[in-house]
């Protein structure tokens, strides 16, 4: 299909002083597209240039429209020597070409340079014509709609859910090509950024064509991410869930649930192996199956570490027999064509999830430099081929066919590589397979315990042939079939789930030494130590869930970071107490030392702790099951669960596994047995995870379970804080924890500090991303959004949201500020202005930036940091006679408060930036920080571009952080995804008026922390 490109460069403005003599600039464009190139005229000695070019023509096939990026180059003509580059704007064609898209995309570009970041802005208008061709042999996908959200967007229906499809491209990093003899950072940077941009069109157009194949005309929850495999390559995969949607009329939109967040599991969704409730695994050690064809050219060592864990739905039990043989023969049949019977997806219709059997995941460690034709995906495609094919055995084992919150991963260090896997096992409604509307199909009820929000939990496999040690018991809400007593899943609640209480964020953090080795001994090392560190993990996330009280764990994320001389794990989870399951038992500590009176009381007075620390959690989180009566149903309780198997802190061989007598303390108290030091600090580090402040919570899921009455009062924020260990070979394994951990907790307590005028509020979605980018640093990202919630639910909103505008001054620091925009500025002297005190550095060499107290009301609901306003002071007065649409960013897939209107494209934006100015850019902290100030202007220019006001499930999905102090350089890579949107604020306009337009924080804090 043929279609015509036209170009039109209108002006710029804010440009650098370029001509040292006359402090001006004569500046010029270059337009690109594929092999052709345009220039506007030279526009002489100024810093704000009104071209009002013509528009220029491309005649291009609409395989090249969905390919290529639009390149926009600024350029200083100099009539002796070279021009100068001033910077460059990517353009993404590809939200013109579907047939609901935006006639024209037209608005203020920033120009962006690898080197010194945003030079002021461009204004430019595109157009696409496209003739109508039906050509089956075409090579485009054009027309298919992306979504990174990983639910069914707000104004669409699914009328079919067609499963999974991936791609991957190859190509060679030109960071490592000999290209030149002499080459500098910014060439090498450039040339970089438009290979990820035009592998990304690529990328997305053969998945395009792969739905279509399908019969499908979207793709759902996609996740794209880059491996960056040195001289291997450069990768670029993703993975969606293709579907068939229909735009529905307004008034159907209230029929469609919230929609998730793609972000959790985006950009690294581990494994998961679940260490059973206080069981251990059946085996002798954790892990499940092991192949290694070491001797083989193409080495691989497979850790798949899957220990099951008692979690589970279905229709176990008495009555689920017939009707469980008819459903798995249903859903059989439903899957039969599909070769992967995955979904990207997290939040799912009313009925369509039948049945959840627990987590499966696997994991394997390959060799970067055995690949035997790097240039090509054939060798790449076989590794996740096997790993699928692993998931989808494990899911058949806990009797499911399908795997939902589906998301893959990479770790990358020198040559070797772990690929991991992880999903939800589930049976699905098989009616919803088939060709009819989702919102039609929420009627096909299983039976009658699908209404009481509890068939999800029921167990999936046969009772009699469980895949794994579980306790199982009579559901606490239907008293029909059975459950098991915990449940773990990567999925969103179900908005169907009888929840009881609050849910609160649980992480569990580790942090391993390997020698420094090369090759395979190095492969070896690392897959030697991957399934201890993951039985540890579920050991801690186990722990931590009873210690708050709770029996399940959902949006379950565990990241593995591979370093030189580290291994690192992060698992983060929602906890929530399901009325369905079984309450949690206690945990008793059980000691084998020598008996010694001091020591003794030192384990009573921890056993006194952990009891009060669960009364207490109970209370937090208004955890109050109802008492049920045995007398009262007509089918039994199971006897009170004796767990006599164990949870080891340390990972063991299993043959020295005592049975304990428990019939002196709680029956079901859950064990923890201290057999050395090692394991009394476990516990001792168990119980000193920092309580969330009074008025905070915090979920890793996009909405809180418990909480309904949210008000539209959201703040995003980004922080990325870089931390050097010193002397890591001389630290033990505990003090290497207890060093990662305070990095986290630390975190986490700034965030809640800086957001403490929003009280009572939740953070949802908070996403952590860890890298070990060199030697001895570790990096933490966290990305999360802090939304206000009505305590009292019979107040009004709107009283609220008047009554919290007295905390929003939204003013930002001019001396920070790259340009202005043409915001309403009334009232400009009403607000105090935000002044940051000059960074002080701390003895232990960390920047701080030190705040006074008086000047703290900071700009919590800002139109963002870079944004699309820069003013010194922001009124919040109503802002509808602006000129500009102030972007709000969000990394949940709806806006508390609001109707999103339209989805006019997906987002997906790649940026490098290099420095050789490290320290007197503010060091590691005013660097990073700026970049993503950068980052997010560009991505909200974008979206204006396009007509929208608003970016839903926004993730940062990579940020690679590379520095040599010595030399003063620095070089960063972000990546981010988002989907554009309109909406509107449902609230009437006095108080959409008082409302703050956009989120955006930006403080400067300790070891390289920024918050945008």
């Amino acid at each position: 299909m043929p279609g015509k490109l036209k170009v039109r460069i209108v002006a710029g403005r804010h440009l650098p002083v370029m001509d040292r003599a006359s402090d001006l600039t004569d500046a010029f464009v270059e337009v690109k597209f594929g092999n052709t190139t345009f220039k506007t005229d030279v526009f002489p000695k100024s810093l704000n240039p009104q071209w009002n070019s013509e528009w220029f023509k491309f005649e291009v096939d609409d395989e090249d429209l969905q390919d290529e990026p639009l390149q926009i180059t600024v350029l200083d003509h100099d009539t002796y020597s070279a021009n100068d580059a001033i910077g460059k704007v990517y353009i993404d064609i590809d939200p013109l070409l579907s047939n609901e898209a935006a006639a024209i995309l037209s608005g203020w570009f920033p120009i962006y340079d690898t080197i010194h970041g945003i030079r002021g802005e461009i204004n430019v208008m595109v157009k696409v014509d496209l003739f109508n061709d039906l050509n089956r042999f075409r090579q485009s996908s054009c027309g298919v709609k992306f979504f990174c959200t990983t639910s069914i967007p707000k104004c669409y229906k699914a009328v079919t859910i067609h499963g999974f499809v991936e791609e991957l491209v190859v190509n060679e990093d030109p960071e490592y090509q000999w290209i030149d003899r002499i080459r500098t950072p910014r060439a090498s940077n450039e040339a970089r950024q438009r290979l990820i941009s035009l592998m990304s069109g690529e990328l997305q157009r053969k998945i395009g064509l792969k739905v279509l194949e399908m019969g499908g005309n979207a793709v759902v929850g996609y996740l794209q991410c880059f491996d960056l495999e040195g001289e291997s390559g450069l990768v670029v995969r993703a993975i969606g869930t293709a579907c068939t949607l229909d735009k529905l009329s307004n008034t159907a939109t209230s029929l469609l649930p919230p929609c998730s967040s793609p972000s959790k599991d985006l950009k690294e969704s581990p494994l998961v192996h679940q260490p059973s409730h206080g069981c251990r695994s059946t085996h002798n050690s954790p892990i499940h199956t092991a192949t290694g064809s070491r001797l083989t050219q193409n080495f691989s060592v497979s850790v798949p570490t899957l220990i099951y864990t008692g979690m589970g739905s279905g229709s176990g039990g008495k009555d689920g027999g017939p009707l469980k043989t008819l459903y798995r023969q249903q859903t059989q049949s439903a899957f039969e064509h599909r070769e992967f019977p995955f979904f990207t997806l997290t939040t799912f219709p009313p009925g369509f999830l039948v049945h959840v059997g627990g987590v499966v995941s696997a994991r394997s460690v390959k060799l970067l430099d055995r690949i035997h034709n790097p240039d090509e995906p054939e060798t790449r495609d076989a590794w996740w081929a096997e790993i699928r094919q692993e998931i989808k055995s494990h899911g058949k084992a806990l009797g499911c066919h399908a795997v939902v919150g589906y998301s893959e991963s990479t770790s990358i260090c020198e040559e070797v590589c772990i690929l991991s896997a992880s999903g939800t096992a589930a049976v699905l409604n098989p009616k919803m397979l088939q060709d009819c509307s989702m919102e039609g199909c929420s009627e096909h009820r299983l039976d009658d315990t699908s209404s009481q929000g509890c068939s999800f939990c029921h167990i999936p496999y046969d009772e009699l042939n469980m895949p794994f040690p579980a306790h199982l018991t009579y559901c606490y809400v239907c008293r029909k079939q059975k459950v098991p007593d915990v449940l773990f899943t990567t999925i969103e609640p179900p908005l169907e789930a009888a929840v009881t209480g609050k849910g609160c964020l649980i992480q569990a953090r580790l942090c391993r030494q390997k020698k420094k080795t090369q090759g395979e001994a190095n492969a070896t090392a690392i897959s030697n130590l991957l399934p201890f560190m993951e039985y540890e993990l579920h050991t801690q996330l186990m722990n931590k869930l009873k210690l708050r009280g709770m029996n399940a764990l959902f949006g379950l994320r565990i990241q593995i970071t591979v370093g030189e001389n580290m291994l690192m794990g992060l698992a983060s989870a929602t906890g929530v107490y399901l009325t369905a399951l079984p309450s949690p038992g206690g945990i008793q500590i059980a000691g084998k030392t020598p008996s010694d009176s001091s020591y003794e009381q030192h384990i009573s007075n921890m056993q006194k702790k952990i009891n009060d620390m669960i009364i207490k959690n109970r209370e937090i989180y208004e955890i109050n099951p109802p008492e049920i009566l045995e007398e009262l149903f007509g089918s039994p309780i199971p006897e009170s669960r004796q767990r006599s198997r164990l949870f080891r802190s340390q990972s063991e061989s299993s043959d020295d596994v005592s049975e304990l007598d428990l019939s002196h303390g709680k029956k079901d108290a859950f064990v923890l047995e201290i057999d050395d030091a090692d394991a009394v600090e476990d516990i001792h580090s168990l119980l000193t995870d920092t309580p969330t402040p009074a008025g905070f919570y915090s979920c890793n899921t996009e909405t809180m379970p418990g909480i309904n009455n949210w008000t539209s009062d959201l703040q995003m924020f980004t922080s990325v804080r870089v931390f050097r260990l010193n002397n890591v070979t001389s630290l033990t394994s505990h003090g290497l924890n207890k060093a990662f951990s305070d990095l986290c907790e630390n975190l986490l307590k700034t965030l809640y500090f800086k957001l403490r005028s929003m009280v009572p509020c939740c953070l949802c979605h908070v996403n952590f991303n860890v890298a070990l980018p060199e030697d001895e640093l570790i990096q933490v990202a966290v990305t999360a959004v802090a939304i206000t919630y009505d305590k009292d639910q019979a107040q009004c909103i709107a009283k609220t949201c008047t009554d919290r505008t007295l905390l929003k001054a939204s003013t930002e620091n001019e001396d920070q500020l790259q340009f202005t925009l043409e915001l309403c500025m009334e009232s400009q002297s009403s607000q105090p202005a935000v002044h940051f005190s000059p960074s002080k550095v701390t003895e232990s060499g960390n920047l701080q930036q030190v705040t006074p107290a008086s000047q703290r009301v900071a700009s919590l609901d800002k139109a963002s940091p870079l944004a699309e306003a820069h003013t010194r002071h922001r009124s919040p007065i109503s802002c509808t006679t602006s000129t500009v649409t102030v972007v709000e960013m969000t990394p949940l897939s709806f806006i508390p408060g609001a109707k999103i209107t339209k989805y006019l494209g997906i987002i997906n934006m790649f940026f490098i930036r290099e420095t050789t100015s490290l320290r007197e850019e503010g060091g590691v902290s005013g660097f990073l920080h700026a970049f993503i100030a950068e980052v997010f202007a560009m991505v909200r220019a974008h979206v204006a571009a396009l007509g929208g006001n608003a970016v839903v499930s926004y993730i940062m999905k990579q940020c690679v952080f590379m520095e040599n102090p010595n030399k003063n350089q620095a070089q960063c890579l972000i990546n981010v995804s988002g989907d554009a949107v309109n909406f509107f604020k449902d609230a009437d306009v006095e108080s959409a008026s008082s409302q703050p337009q956009t989120s955006g924080l930006q403080i400067g804090n300790g070891s390289g922390d920024v918050v945008t």
